[in-house]
């Protein structure tokens, strides 16, 4: 099977052309295997890029522990720039067909290549039963959780995917790695949720680290850092424009006051291999 490793601000992704290669076998277990940093190429999950009877092309992703998610922002820039650079669709506008719906991508090419993309992530989810959460409000604004002892107020925002933003004073390990594991996995959360802690700089600028349900801790996560702004200029914090730096780099986000969420950043394709598919 042939494969090529891609990155958007360090959200890496094992990407397989389904337009050439059908048949991959059990994919769930095809996504832990290949996603292991240790035994295979290494990821956050592993995403097929597929035909579309809507769109360009289509988008299905994995996690890294093999569930089927339903959206990644960094992940749908990169299906973009490989739509565009190996020949599906060489356009500057595309569409791209995911769980979150149809999705139009703006490309910024560079000696032929795409380097960045402006992505329209759409209105935010803010009906409480439909990000999903059990959490009181629609969306729950800054909502004491009772999880690893603590009490962290949780502002709910779905891009597509769920997600629970916690601002504090200071990112840090403890809240990445102890609290944000078990936030992820809360009763709240029916379908498990994405965790992220962010630190205010000012209102068009914060700190961001990310819990990804089903990866861990990522370098990045694009639908995070939408779902952190929306939650942000909810909770009165932050303006509608703002960069976000992420460990792995900056994304610019943009509540436009039309609703929907524009998402700017790079994408970058890594290298290509072959990886055995064993029947």
């Amino acid at each position: 099977m042939k494969f090529t490793k891609m990155q958007g601000a360090g959200n890496d992704y094992v990407y397989v052309n389904c337009f050439e290669q059908v048949d991959l076998g059990d994919v769930a277990e095809l996504a832990k295997s290949i996603c292991d940093r240790h035994f295979g190429v290494g990821g956050d999950g592993l995403v097929l890029i597929c035909p579309s009877e809507q769109a360009d092309a289509r988008m299905r992703m994995y996690n890294a522990d093999g569930s089927e998610a339903e959206m990644c922002g960094n992940a749908v820039r990169c299906v973009a720039k490989f739509v565009h650079d190996h020949g599906i669709a060489t356009k500057e506008e595309l569409t791209i067909e995911t769980g979150r719906g149809v999705l139009a991508l703006q490309c910024s090419i560079t000696g032929g290549k795409v380097d960045r993309v402006r992505v329209n992530m759409a209105a935010p989810i803010l009906i409480g039963a439909d990000i999903p959460t059990t959490l009181a409000g629609d969306p729950p604004i800054n909502v004491p959780l009772e999880v690893a002892g603590r009490n962290p107020a949780v502002t709910c925002v779905s891009m597509g995917n769920p997600h629970a933003v916690t601002f504090v004073d200071e990112v840090n390990d403890d809240w990445v790695l102890n609290v944000g594991p078990q936030i992820e996995v809360h009763p709240a959360f029916p379908r498990r949720i994405n965790a992220e802690f962010i630190q205010v700089v000012s209102p068009s600028e914060i700190i961001m680290r990310v819990w990804e349900r089903g990866s861990g801790e990522t370098l990045a996560c694009g639908t995070g850092a939408c779902a952190s702004v929306v939650a942000g200029v909810l909770a009165g914090l932050l303006e509608r424009k703002v960069t976000v730096r992420l460990t792995g780099g900056d994304l610019e986000i943009d509540w436009a006051e039309s609703g929907d969420v524009y998402m700017t950043g790079p994408a970058t394709e890594v290298f290509s291999g072959e990886w055995p598919v064993i029947d």
